[in-house]
């Protein structure tokens, strides 16, 4: 297609483009509405469902259609195998052999598919596990500040062009 110029072309341009949303992720979010209003967005051939900014859940197909995967860790994962749920589980190359690898994030049981009031409690322990890895999450180290003589001889920094003054003109260069 090609970019047009007039109002409004360029961003009719982007939501023709963009891929349309999927109704199974937009379902997973009416689900775990109980957590508050879940945002849906492509993420690695499927959808991370995601909550100020913490994913609480993906929608992917790993060969059975598209499931809905709730994130969990050490103390929740306990809960989820005794429920008898799945675990995300992908298989992959390693040299000659495939192997298979998971991640934490698992299925919820069946009956909890049927509505929010019964996805609530799975939907809480997918947003503690969240929460969880959030603090856990190591802070970014700042960067080092310049000591020594090479500190103060650091060249000053480029100043800053300033528009001319309103009715004011600029007089040509010659």
């Amino acid at each position: 297609m090609a970019w047009t110029t007039g109002r409004g072309s360029l961003q009719a341009h982007y939501t023709r483009t963009m891929a349309v949303p999927s109704a199974f992720a937009d379902f997973c979010c009416e689900l775990l509405a109980s957590l508050g209003s879940l945002r849906a967005r492509r993420m690695f051939g499927g959808w991370g469902l995601s909550i100020e900014g913490l994913t609480v859940a993906i929608v992917a197909d790993l060969g059975q259609g598209d499931r809905l995967w709730l994130k969990a860790d050490a103390e929740s994962r306990t809960v989820f195998e005794a429920a008898g749920c799945a675990r995300f589980t992908y298989p992959m190359r390693q040299g000659d052999s495939m192997v298979d690898r998971s991640m934490n994030y698992y299925c919820p049981p069946d009956d909890a598919m049927d509505a929010p009031d019964a996805m609530a409690p799975w939907a809480r322990l997918a947003l503690d596990s969240a929460l969880k890895a959030r603090a856990n999450r190591p802070t970014p180290t700042p960067r080092p500040r310049r000591v020594g003589p090479r500190a103060e001889a650091a060249p000053p920094s480029r100043p800053v062009k300033r528009a001319p003054a309103a009715g004011t003109r600029r007089r040509p260069q010659g």
